[in-house]
Parts: C-alpha cells; sequence; structure tokens
C-alpha cells in the first residue's frame, strides 16, 4: 500500500510521506468545537482509541455498533424521534425506535443525528504560507504543503463534513487514496484533478484536455466560462469551447462543473449540456430560467467564499487578482447573492450545498446552510441542500447524504434541534465516517 503512495509522490502529486509519517505519530484532529456531551453505554461497545482510530469499527468483536439520539432526520425530509441506528461495519443496518439487544454504544440524548454532511466545491490545497499570507506556499519548507492540506481536510470532517468534492489540483489525487485506504484523517474526495481554462485552446485541443483528466482519474470536469468576481465575471469563453468541455465530458460519462458568474456564461454553459453551475452572482431571470428548463443543478456559494476573502483580506491582499479594486468587487456583490438565492428558490432549482471553501475556510463549511436560511430557505431544506440532494448531484445518491439501512453509516450530531435554530450546524459534537467514529 504504501509503494502506491511513494509512487504518487514521485509523480510530483503531493508528499505523501509526510502525511503517512504524521498519521504513524499518532497526530489527532483538533478539536473547534465544544466538547461533546456523549454518553457511552457501560460494559461492552467500540473502541476507545484515539480519535480517528476508527472506533466505530468491529464493536463487540465484529458486533453491531448503536447510536441512540432524541432526533434523527434522514436527509430527506424525514425526522424520526427517539430512534436508535444501528451499524455493521461501514453500513447502517437498522434505524428503529425499539430498544437493540444489547446496550447502547452512543446514547446522544437531547442531540439530532444527521447524515455526514457534504459540500460539492471547495479547494483543498489552498492555505496560507508559513509568514501567514495567500501565495507564500512554504515550498522551502519540508512537509508545509502536506501538513497544511492534512489540516484542511481534518478541519473539514471534524466540523460534520464527511464528503467533499475538490475542484481541483493535482494533490488531491494521492490525498483521495490515501484517505480511502485509511492512512490520512479526512473526508471523502471526489476530485477534478485539474481546472480546465478556455484560453486560446481550439474545442479539439480542449476535448483532449478532458480526456486527459479522466484518463487521470478524475471524479468530474470543472471549467471556468467566465472570469473571477474580482475581474468583473463576465463571459470569457466562446460556445464552441463550453460545447467541446462540456460535451467531451458527457461522453466518457463524467460531469461538469462550469464556474460562471454573469448571464451570458450561464445560458451558455446550459446550452452547452453542463451538469452544474457555479456561483452565478448576476444570474438574472434568463440564466436561472435556462437553468430551470434544463434542471442543472445550481451551486450559488452564497454563505462563505466572499465573506471569507473579505474577513481575511490582510491575508490575501497581494496575490494575483486580490487587489483594493478585486476586494471591492466582493464587497459589492454581497448584497446580491440573497436576492439571486431567493429567485433561484422561487424557480425550483436544485441547489445542492458548496461553499468554494479556500484557505481560512475549511472547517467553516456549515456557515453556507446558515447563510441559505438566513436568505429565506427553509432549515429542513437547507439540510436536505448539505445531504441527499448533494449527494444526488454527486452520483452517490444510493450511497451516502441519507440515513436508512443500507447506506453508508457517515452520521454526524448536534446538540439541539436544528431545525429550531439552523447555527446548532456549526457545532458538530459527533462524527461517524463509514462506521468509524473521528469525534465525539
Amino acid at each position: 500500500m504504501r509503494s502506491r503512495f511513494v509512487a504518487a509522490v514521485v509523480a510530483g502529486c503531493l508528499t505523501l510521506v509526510t502525511l503517512v509519517l504524521a498519521a504513524q505519530q499518532g497526530q489527532t484532529p483538533p478539536t473547534q468545537t465544544p466538547p461533546a456531551t456523549v454518553q457511552r453505554g457501560q460494559g461492552t461497545g467500540a473502541g476507545t482509541g484515539p480519535v480517528g482510530q476508527f472506533q466505530g469499527r468491529g464493536g463487540r468483536g465484529g458486533g453491531p455498533v448503536t447510536i441512540k439520539a432524541a432526533r434523527v432526520m434522514d436527509g430527506r425530509g424525514n425526522v424520526m424521534k427517539d430512534a436508535i441506528i444501528t451499524v455493521q461495519g461501514s453500513k447502517i443496518v437498522s434505524i428503529t425506535q425499539q430498544a437493540p439487544a444489547n446496550p447502547i454504544d452512543y446514547d446522544l440524548r437531547d442531540a439530532t443525528v444527521l447524515p455526514g454532511l457534504i459540500d460539492v466545491h471547495v479547494h483543498l490545497n489552498w492555505y496560507f504560507g508559513p509568514d501567514g499570507h495567500y501565495g507564500s506556499r512554504g515550498g522551502a519548507l519540508a512537509g508545509y504543503q502536506a501538513d497544511a492540506i492534512q489540516r484542511n481536510v481534518r478541519d473539514m470532517l471534524m466540523a460534520g463534513f464527511t464528503t467533499v468534492q475538490s475542484v481541483g489540483a493535482a494533490t488531491d489525487k494521492p490525498l483521495r487514496e490515501a484517505i480511502a485506504a485509511g492512512v490520512v484523517v479526512g473526508p471523502r474526495i471526489l476530485t477534478s484533478i485539474a481546472q480546465i481554462m478556455g484560453g486560446n485552446n481550439t474545442p479539439d485541443q480542449l476535448r483532449e484536455r478532458v480526456r486527459q483528466v479522466k484518463a487521470a482519474g478524475a471524479d468530474l470536469m470543472k471549467f471556468f466560462a467566465s472570469g473571477s468576481i474580482r475581474d468583473g465575471g463576465k463571459m470569457d469563453v466562446t460556445q464552441a469551447q463550453l460545447d467541446a468541455v462540456c460535451g467531451e465530458a458527457k461522453a466518457l460519462g463524467m460531469r461538469s462543473l462550469i464556474h460562471a458568474h454573469d448571464p451570458a456564461s450561464i445560458i451558455a454553459s446550459v446550452k452547452a449540456g453542463c451538469t452544474e453551475i457555479e456561483h452565478g452572482v448576476f444570474a438574472d431571470d434568463a440564466a436561472i430560467k435556462a437553468m430551470a428548463d434544463a434542471h442543472v443543478y445550481f451551486d450559488p456559494n452564497i454563505g462563505l467564499v466572499l465573506q471569507n476573502y473579505l474577513e481575511n483580506q490582510d491575508k490575501y491582499f497581494g496575490s494575483g487578482n486580490f487587489t483594493a479594486e478585486g476586494f471591492a468587487a466582493m464587497q459589492a456583490a454581497l448584497p446580491l447573492q440573497p436576492v439571486m438565492f431567493r429567485k433561484a428558490m422561487a424557480a425550483g432549482l436544485k441547489m445542492p450545498m458548496g461553499t468554494d471553501a479556500v484557505a481560512g475556510a475549511h472547517g467553516q463549511n456549515a456557515r453556507e446552510i446558515v447563510a441559505r436560511v438566513a436568505a429565506g430557505q427553509k432549515p429542513m431544506d437547507a439540510i436536505t441542500g448539505a445531504t441527499s440532494l448533494a449527494a444526488e448531484s454527486l452520483n452517490l445518491g444510493d450511497q451516502i447524504g441519507t440515513l436508512a439501512p443500507g447506506f453508508e453509516a457517515d452520521i454526524v450530531a448536534v446538540n439541539g434541534d436544528p431545525l429550531q435554530d439552523i447555527t446548532r450546524l456549526l457545532h458538530v459534537m459527533f462524527v461517524m465516517k463509514g462506521g468509524g467514529v473521528y469525534k465525539r
């Protein structure tokens, strides 16, 4: 197994040796939320090793593990009170209100249990350098990049995000494999491996680029149809370029996520047959109607990314287009976001929860859910957007995002009832991913 990771390092993807050493040294994720008020059953039960060592697996010598809570939200709009979830290995085997034959392993009392949260748009490779600034990557310090990325994924898992979609960087691929193998602590990862730009590329060149990322192991394709919000967000590619990348992705069985801010880029992306539109700050009625008519997914990112940039302005300033004009453009876009979001809701758009989490934002992903509720979305719909709908958008709707028998045991819990106070989701007290308990 280790040779597989070393090979990835040699290929120039990521210094996985550092990740492996960190894991072997017993580094555990920092807990940023209040201590969990979890009452474990007496006697038998899941293991009590360090957080992140798959404590939920093999309880009672491979027997089932049980979790009890005041409320169980299934991720599809249903709530069961005073319910007990039974997990065997990595799967949920039952959810019932009847007491199990064995003692309860995790009695969460007045907590609400829900599916592991999903973020469909993150950037795992964004971090602040050793001097605290973005753009100062710490390349001269051995292992700095690997440590920073590992911290990003730990922070998101500890915040209750058991699956994320990174769009994307070459470093995502070996990290995806290391997490899947249990060497690194983090959420399940899907990745585009690269971000494809139009530029002066011909349609044939772009088709070849899509084939390349597919061959490299990408789960999806990411393409830019407009400029950054800091540069005005205008469409900067041709319809032929969009047709090429989205058409080739579809032919290869890949999903296509398109960065598009203005109406022209959104409408052109929909026409090209893309799967999902990202951002859409300047989406007008025509762009929203185009998305609705085509039944594409729309991930607006209204609650974290711009706010995080502005909160960390001193750390970003001076890198690329992070200029005074760029920050002014982001500040001006803030009041447009909730208005656009409400129009998208009224049109019935399918909006899986994504944050565009970058340096400074990893682990704060649930702020997007809170912002959606503040903008007028019902709390249950916002939770669905971060669970079953997000899973559906990843083509994983039959595996994750729902609490039901046969689904992966990705289970998180918060104190109280998030339907009454959505900010509860900012303080996750219990995290299980694939049957392994990482936070309790």
